[in-house]
């Protein structure tokens, strides 16, 4: 979206006190470059946009290297409000740093904004910012890029932790006055627990232009597969790993991009089963345009993750032209994207399945043009979406307290309340950044072992 295009919006909309333009807080302990995913690209991409309509002031850990605590960038302002801490530790998210990040959230009393949005993750800065909104009497905006459940808790964290987690989670949702959710599915799942007055949907985005402009990665650079994301162990990349020890040997062999902790567990992997000669590594990568090109480049993508909120890899491998596999796990949304496309594949999550697929994949694989349906994901709509959902908070007072949400009230018998209904816009879906992770010094790849 143009600058005059946002401000066009702002100026059909509420301004803030004595007519300036609206203050926003922005809140997540994450950013690109340093952390890759696809929460920090959306940042990335929609801030500046945002700032041709509001003041965007963002508030996060400090990420940069210099010490400085406040940085500006493309007319976003940076504030450090805590120090760096690992967000992970040696396998799952850190509770210490989401204790850190939640107790650092309560300075924003001292800042100056006129309405809150944060991203979901990792829940507990949501108590926080609550508090302090309640205090400043300002609108509370979330982005849920992924909705966990009970089972899905249980299966991550245990019987016991995972059921503290999930009320967590469970309470969290009832927490902002509007909630933007990135899928239709994620929309839904939080819809049953929430009712449908507080939660808008606004889709991902992917600059189409920009990938336009991004030539192949050069022959001896690519692979024939290609699996892109951080190293989690949600992203089942050992699927892939094994499932590629039963295919045959392909030209250019396969290309692991990202890093996370369970690279080593990886690797390891990747030796055990013989694949050295055949996978490569890149913790290294740092550009998306470096990610974009190396979608190009490949005959397949290969998405096995078992849970994504959106599933941006694939909308950004289709719009590439390449073809895509993903999972049909249930909790994999990229799975919606990959099924309206002629050059997706769905599998069952599990080496047989997967396995099959890659091998259709390669058979039917035809790279060509972006499908007109993906020129619906656009950062115009996006944005505009975005605008909406922060500016309609100043149109009335912050909501209420959610009352009992839809879920509950049916299973318990009781009537459901919901705080005060804002206007529903739901824009042109969107999609953007890439799930690429690593802020390592690009050594040029490495085989099995680790670099």
């Amino acid at each position: 979206m143009s600058a005059s295009a946002s401000a066009t919006i702002v100026r059909a909309g509420p301004r803030a006190g004595g007519g300036r333009r609206p203050r926003v807080a922005v809140v997540t302990d994450a950013l690109y470059p340093y952390h890759r995913g696809g929460k920090e690209m959306r940042y990335e991409q929609l801030l500046p946009r945002l700032q041709a309509a509001v003041d965007v002031e963002v508030y996060t850990m400090h990420w940069w290297p210099e010490r400085e605590t406040t940085r500006v960038d493309r007319g976003v302002t940076y504030h450090a409000i805590c120090p760096l801490f690992p967000l992970y530790g040696p396998t799952r998210r850190s509770i210490v740093q989401a204790i850190v990040f939640a107790v650092a959230c309560l300075r924003l009393l001292g800042r100056r904004f006129d309405v809150v949005e944060a991203d979901h993750m990792p829940y507990l800065q949501l108590f926080s910012l609550r508090i302090v909104t309640w205090l400043r009497r300002r609108p509370l905006v979330v982005t849920w890029n992924e909705f966990w459940g009970p089972e899905y808790w249980r299966t991550y964290l245990g019987r016991w932790s995972g059921a503290i987690a999930w009320t967590v989670e469970r309470r969290a949702m009832r927490l902002p006055d509007r909630i933007v959710a990135i899928s239709p599915q994620t929309a839904e799942r939080v819809r049953a627990f929430v009712g449908d007055a507080v939660v808008q949907e606004v889709p991902m985005a992917i600059d189409l232009q920009a990938i336009a402009g991004v030539d192949p990665a050069p022959a001896d650079e690519a692979a024939d597969l290609l699996c892109v994301g951080r190293l989690l162990e949600h992203k089942r990349v050992d699927l892939f790993l094994e499932a590629l020890a039963r295919l045959p040997a392909t030209g250019r062999g396969a290309l692991v991009v990202g890093d996370g902790p369970e690279r080593a567990r990886l690797e390891a992997l990747a030796r055990d089963l013989g694949l050295c000669g055949r996978v490569r590594f890149r913790p290294d990568v740092v550009d998306h345009a470096e990610v974009i090109g190396l979608m190009k480049a490949a005959r397949l993508v290969v998405l096995p993750s078992e849970r994504e909120g959106f599933g941006l890899v694939a909308l950004e491998a289709l719009a590439c032209g390449t073809p895509v596999v993903a999972t049909s796990h249930p909790d994999n949304h990229a799975r919606v994207l990959v099924e309206r496309s002629v050059r997706g594949h769905v599998a069952e999550p599990t080496v047989e399945g997967l396995t099959g697929a890659i091998e259709r994949a390669l058979a039917e694989a035809s790279p060509g043009r972006t499908e007109e349906w993906i020129e619906a994901f656009d950062w115009g709509g996006a944005t505009a979406g975005y605008l909406d959902s922060l500016l309609s908070g100043l149109r009335a007072p912050p909501a209420r307290r959610p009352g009992r949400p839809r879920a509950v009230a049916a299973a318990t018998g009781a009537s459901e309340t919901s705080p005060p209904a804002a206007p529903r816009t739901t824009p042109r879906p969107p999609a953007r950044g890439p799930a690429v992770p690593s802020t390592r010094p690009r050594p040029g790849g490495t085989g099995c072992s680790r670099a």
